[in-house]
């Protein structure tokens, strides 16, 4: 199944109706599965995905992909791993054991360790798919001179994922506003996963410095979006995650 413009739907199909879910990954940003539990088991049946990030998984290990397999949704898991190919390589497969249906390394971690996390990944049966982070939505062009980056987001975020697409990787996550740049330089069969996403009525950002609204991330060229604090956080998580749909759908039209 491919999305308006040639570009792959990732995992299930947009909308809110029985049976299809949004293309959303909610984070699960609680520092305990007894804590997450209340908050998912609302939107469930409505999201594509749940993503555990370091909080989490450091707090309960294989645990924290319980409410996964309890409620039947995918589990991202983002541990953006970056680290020498034999050491991340090594992990890679402890994750596939675990069952993580997605899995985060750093794109910045060069091409032998993209390479042996992509291999190891295929080795274990091929159903856990691992996503180059390229270029974080906290930083800026000035943090990004800070720490020796010479070019600006943008082209920082186009130079890793080449690299990462030349190690064998089909799964990135960038900031919304790369993601058009590079939805072009990757073509239509990268799968484009982009936090930093805010409902249109909201503007708060938190600590990320470059954020979009749903519909406006869909129309640059993402296929999963990741939102944790305004599903987490809002009175109503469910009516959240269908406002939300409702802009992605209106995103993704042609």
């Amino acid at each position: 199944m491919h999305l308006p413009g040639g570009r792959p739907a990732l995992l299930v199909p947009l909308g809110t109706s029985v049976g299809t879910r949004a293309p959303i990954a909610f984070a699960l940003d609680f520092p305990t599965v007894e804590a997450a539990r209340p908050v998912t088991e609302k939107v469930a049946d409505l999201v594509a995905m749940l993503k555990v990030g370091l909080e989490l998984f450091l707090a309960e290990g294989d645990a924290s992909l319980r409410l996964g397999r309890d409620l039947g949704v995918p589990i991202f898991l983002d541990l953006k791993l970056h680290d020498i190919p034999e050491t991340v390589e090594r992990a890679v497969g402890r994750v596939c054991g675990m069952g993580a249906r997605l899995c985060t390394v750093h794109a910045s971690g060069g091409p032998a360790m993209l390479s042996r996390a992509v291999e190891r990944a295929k080795s274990e049966g091929g159903k856990t798919d691992i996503v180059a982070v390229t270029v974080l939505t906290s930083l800026d062009a000035n943090d990004l001179t800070n720490i020796g980056f010479a070019q600006p987001p943008q082209e920082a975020a186009i130079r890793l994922a080449r690299m990462a697409a030349d190690s064998g990787v089909t799964h990135f996550v960038c900031s919304p506003h790369e993601a058009a740049a590079l939805r072009a330089a990757l073509g239509p069969d990268a799968v484009l996963i982009t936090p930093g996403i805010r409902p249109g009525s909201e503007r708060e950002s938190g600590d990320q410095k470059r954020v979009m609204t749903a519909a406006r991330a869909m129309g640059e060229g993402a296929n999963m979006l990741v939102v944790g604090r305004p599903i987490r956080d809002a009175a109503d998580p469910r009516a959240v995650v269908l406002g939300l749909s409702d802009e992605i759908r209106e995103g993704a039209r042609p």
